[in-house]
């Protein structure tokens, strides 16, 4: 297991000790169904100092949701970033949210 796998699992841990009630019926993790990805994104452009500041919006139902990338339009992420790992479904979804991943056409504006 490489570093940003663990770093991923421990996050992922923690994070799955949240309960919700309700009205809170659907809860996506993308760090979980998109861990591909976001493993991908993170070994090709999270290497090394930067000398970046992230700034945006939370995440929308056709961007990160569906790339597992923060931030992540399809479009830009697939064509920019050139990432293209499988994203699975959660076991859970909303019926007007559904994980299309990079498939989707729907896009983030």
């Amino acid at each position: 297991m490489d570093f940003w796998t663990n770093r991923i699992n421990n996050l992922n841990n923690d994070l799955n000790k949240l309960k919700f009630q309700p009205p809170v019926d659907f809860v996506y993790n993308p760090l979980e169904y998109a861990q591909e990805n976001y493993l991908e994104y993170l070994r090709k452009y999270g290497q090394g100092d930067k000398k970046a500041v992230f700034l945006g919006m939370n995440p929308g139902p056709w961007g990160m949701v569906q790339t597992g990338i923060p931030f992540g339009e399809i479009e830009i992420v697939k064509e920019w970033l050139k990432l293209d790992k499988s994203i699975q479904k959660p076991l859970k979804q909303h019926p007007k949210r559904p994980i299309m991943g990079l498939n989707c056409r729907r896009r983030e504006i």
